[in-house]
């Protein structure tokens, strides 16, 4: 069973760039599928980008297409969430996720089994 820890997040201006970091603890993500989700008081859990067990990365949410990646380094113990020119309305709560192996319904947070604690995200205008 992996653990997840994240790291990262903080308080930046509109325009800036940030990298969270989701480190698995006990474990790689060698045989999971690492997925990013963001949530703002009131609202659902929304799936951001991630990366499958492949090493493929699942499509990105179209509000942050272009300027959300995500990346997982070559001993497949962290996965990473670089964001660019980030935006007030990225303002929230990211979670990193985590399921075994994983080939469907990649963008739904119920399908997720592991997950960090969250990491907050605030951007100024």
């Amino acid at each position: 069973q992996v653990q997840l820890v994240e790291s990262g997040g903080g308080t930046v201006q509109a325009g800036d760039s940030l990298r969270l970091s989701c480190a698995a603890s006990g474990g790689t993500f060698l045989t999971y599928t690492v997925a990013w989700f963001r949530q703002t008081p009131g609202k659902e859990r929304e799936f951001v980008a991630g990366i499958k067990w492949s090493g493929d990365r699942i499509d990105s949410a179209d509000s942050v297409k272009g300027r959300f990646t995500a990346s997982r380094d070559a001993a497949k113990t962290t996965v990473y969430q670089q964001m660019n020119s980030l935006k007030p309305e990225d303002t929230a709560v990211y979670y990193c996720a985590a399921q075994k192996l994983g080939t469907s319904r990649l963008v739904t947070a119920a399908n997720y089994a592991y997950w960090g604690q969250g990491t907050q995200v605030t951007v100024s205008s």
